[in-house]
C-alpha cells in the first residue's frame, strides 16, 4: 500500500460512488490523502491501513430506533467499545439497533463495510442524522472511506466539519461515549 495525495489518476473500474466522492471533495477544495487496499470488511482488517495513513480510521455504525423512523450515523474510535444503551440514553430514544443493509444503501448509497461520513453526500433527503463521538473530534486529523472499502482517505477534522458537512447538508450532534476497559 502507498500513500497518494488526491484522487487515482486512473478512474478505470472504480465506482461512481467513490468517483463522486473525490469530485465533492476537490470541489470544495478539501485536501486528502489517499491509500488502495484490498476490501476492509472489519477494524481488524484497518490496522495496516491505519498504519499508511497514520490515523486510526473511525468506526462508522449505521443505526436505528425501533420502530426504523429515524437513522443514525455514529462515528466513533475504532477502537473503542460501543454498547446501544450508552447512545439511547443520549438520544431520548428507547432502543438502537444496527439498521437494515437496504435502508444504508437506499439512504447513503453505501454497503456493509464501507460506511463512512462520506456517504452523507448521498443523503439528499436528509434521513440519517450524523453523531460524532466527542473523542473523534480531539484528532486533527481523520480516516474514512470514500463510499468503498477498497480505498481509505485522511484529511483534517475541520475540513469534514466545517466545510462537508454544511455542504452536505447535515450536522453534526456530539455524543460522549463511556470508554470502557478493553
Amino acid at each position: 500500500m502507498e500513500l497518494y495525495s488526491g484522487r487515482p489518476q486512473n478512474t478505470e473500474g472504480r465506482l461512481d460512488k467513490e468517483i463522486r466522492v473525490y469530485d465533492l471533495l476537490d470541489r470544495l477544495s478539501i485536501p486528502y490523502e489517499r491509500t488502495d487496499h484490498e476490501a476492509a470488511m472489519t477494524m481488524e482488517d484497518c490496522n495496516e491501513i491505519d498504519r499508511i495513513l497514520e490515523v486510526v480510521i473511525c468506526k462508522n455504525l449505521f443505526l436505528c430506533n425501533r420502530q426504523h423512523t429515524h437513522f443514525y450515523l455514529l462515528m466513533m474510535p475504532g477502537d473503542k467499545i460501543f454498547k446501544t444503551r450508552d447512545l439511547s440514553g443520549q438520544l431520548g430514544t428507547s432502543r438502537l439497533s444496527f439498521a437494515e443493509p437496504e435502508y444504508m444503501e437506499e439512504f447513503l448509497d453505501i454497503t456493509p463495510g464501507a460506511v463512512s461520513v462520506m456517504g452523507l453526500m448521498n443523503d439528499t433527503n436528509n434521513r440519517v442524522q450524523l453523531l460524532i463521538d466527542r473523542e473523534v473530534l480531539q484528532g486533527e486529523l481523520l480516516g474514512c472511506h470514500p463510499c468503498v472499502n477498497t480505498s481509505s482517505l485522511r484529511m483534517k477534522t475541520q475540513d469534514v466539519l466545517e466545510k462537508f458537512l454544511p455542504a452536505v447538508h447535515h450536522e453534526a450532534l456530539i455524543v460522549d461515549l463511556p470508554d470502557y476497559d478493553q
